[in-house]
């Protein structure tokens, strides 16, 4: 599957993260782009992921994009699966799986860019390195950040993701 433009998400759509007060995507793409890297704790798939994922975010850690997690768990599972990333990074909790069926993702894990607009120009679904790149690039571009490399050696080789709506 290659990346994608997705459609737009409801600027109402509700974020939880994990500490703090639930808004919505307005609100959390006031300052900044938005880059959540979107796990399903209970696969092995998202596990395999969770290492490279962790190293793009902190490539694009002091770009003008908020690059976070977007879990499809409660706070507690999402604290167990990212162990100390969780204290690194956004964290948003997703148990009923809203935001990712707004989101119109259908594989997991995925990496997505919303714009401050409220647009996806870009997603990857899935892992394949070629797409989380040009998701990865578009980030680079629109923020006139530095770009991880993918693949980087320890890297997964590609799988298809799991089913994102269960």
């Amino acid at each position: 599957m290659a990346a994608e433009r997705l459609p737009d998400p409801s600027l109402d759509l509700v974020l939880t993260p994990l500490t703090g007060e639930a808004r919505p995507l307005r609100e959390w793409l006031t300052t900044f782009h938005l880059a959540p890297v979107v796990l399903d704790p209970y696969t092995n798939e998202s596990s395999w992921i969770l290492e490279t994922a962790a190293r793009i975010m902190h490539q694009f850690a002091g770009a003008a994009v908020r690059v976070n997690f977007l879990m499809t768990c409660d706070a507690d599972d999402a604290r167990t699966f990212l162990g100390p990333l969780a204290d690194q990074f956004l964290v948003f909790c997703d148990p009923d799986r809203a935001a990712v069926r707004a989101l119109g993702l259908t594989e997991l894990p995925s990496f997505v860019l919303i714009q401050s607009n409220g647009t996806i120009p870009v997603a990857a679904q899935g892992w394949n390195p070629t797409d989380w790149r040009e998701v990865s690039v578009r980030i680079a571009a629109l923020t006139s950040w530095s770009k991880p490399t993918l693949p980087a050696p320890g890297d997964p080789g590609a799988f298809r993701g799991t089913p994102a709506l269960v």
